[in-house]
């Protein structure tokens, strides 16, 4: 069983930057992908950004391009998330997400339907 543990979350000014851990463990397979994915009180879970953890692709939502930055460690067992320029509509529960099996179509990384394992999210408040 895959277990995705989140960190880093925080409160921070509008224009501020943090740093999102997530670690895995319990893995006993090769992974497909990785992805952070939001969710604003009311909303719909939003796509972030992901990953293609092998080979290293990194796919963005429009609304954190050019301000966000996903990647992960050479052991493969820690995925991060670089914010910065954060704005208020940034403020949402984030979760970390991990795919298994390969991804053959681009469009899976959005996916939220598309991942088998979840973290339970860490919490990222900007303030105006």
């Amino acid at each position: 069983q895959v277990q995705l543990v989140e960190s880093g979350g925080g409160l921070v000014q509008a224009g501020g930057s943090l740093r999102l851990s997530c670690a895995a463990s319990g893995r006993t397979s090769s992974t497909g992908a990785m992805a952070w994915f939001r969710q604003a009180p009311g909303k719909e879970r939003e796509f972030v950004a992901a990953m293609d953890y092998l080979g290293g692709n990194t796919y963005y939502g429009d609304s954190v391009k050019g301000r966000f930055t996903i990647s992960r460690d050479n052991g493969l067992t820690t995925l991060s998330l670089k914010m910065t320029s954060l704005k208020p509509w940034d403020t949402a529960l984030y979760y970390c997400a991990e795919r298994t099996t390969y991804v053959y179509y681009k469009s899976t990384y959005y996916c939220p339907d598309q991942y088998d394992y979840w973290g339970q999210g860490t919490r990222v408040t900007v303030s105006a």
